[in-house]
């Protein structure tokens, strides 16, 4: 067993049993009990897990929602600099699909400007508030709005997803790990995209340098079904061999300064 699926079986006891312990873990996995500790330090500093005597407790902040204004301002440089990287991958014409995050929207701005003809689908009424008079074909997925998230979720908003197939789905999430793939924190929000991911012919997963080697509470899905990750720093090395393994594209520049 590789050491990313021992720490995802870990990642699986947590959420069951909320608690862990190094020795109990040893002789499930047949490890030595240093490996273990290894393996629960990755994941208290991912953010899943907190290390305690003897053992590890589950990260119970890995549901939290934080606002839109609150996201919004949080690495906006770092929005900024994927913004200008993603641009390369939409053409004139282009239909999208795009969630409510705020690198998704920096990315709208340069997008709408620089290209013609799209059609954006949203569960974002920040978007379609913004981008009503840009020229652009704009279809709300209509839903029940969240008076935090500015966004609608439910099945009105699923079912318009569904509705369409689009050339891209261009959204961002609040986690990326090796061991537990791509994850959230709003499990309505989580909902659509995984939606929108099976609609789009083309994937692209917006995150910052902060979203890698983390984990959220809701789990999307796993790298397979992604085409490109647009960041904003180069990952390690062990991060681009594992992207490569999935074939996932990967597209970086540093942060506008």
């Amino acid at each position: 067993m590789k050491a990313f699926e021992r720490r995802e079986l870990i990642i699986n006891k947590l959420h069951k049993h909320k608690k862990v312990f190094v020795a109990d873990l040893a002789r499930d996995f047949e490890v030595s009990e240093e490996t273990i500790r290894r393996d629960l330090e990755k994941l208290d500093n991912e953010g899943v897990a907190k290390k305690s005597y003897g053992g590890a407790i589950l990260n119970v902040h890995t549901n939290e929602d934080p606002s839109y204004s609150h996201r919004h301002a949080v690495n906006l440089e770092a929005k900024r600099a994927i913004a200008a990287n993603v641009l390369e991958l939409i053409g004139d014409g282009d239909s999208l699909m795009t969630d409510t995050s705020s690198t998704a929207f920096e990315a709208l701005k340069r997008i709408t400007e620089a290209r013609s003809n799209l059609t954006l689908i949203t569960n974002s009424l920040v978007v379609l508030s913004e981008f009503q008079h840009s020229g652009h074909k704009l279809i709300s997925t209509g839903g029940v709005l969240g008076a935090q998230t500015n966004s609608f979720v439910g099945p009105s908003a699923s079912h318009t997803i569904q509705r369409y197939n689009v050339d891209v789905a261009l959204f961002s999430c609040k986690a990326l790990s090796m061991t537990g793939g791509l994850s959230d924190s709003n499990e309505a929000e989580a909902e659509l995209k995984i939606l929108m991911q099976q609609q789009a012919s083309k994937v692209i997963l917006l995150a910052d340098y902060s979203k890698f080697d983390r984990i959220a509470f809701v789990k999307l899905f796993s790298f397979d079904k992604v085409d490109y990750i647009v960041t904003d720093q180069k990952p390690s090395a062990e991060w681009i061999d594992f992207l490569n393994k999935y074939q996932v594209s990967l597209i970086y520049a540093p942060a506008l300064n």
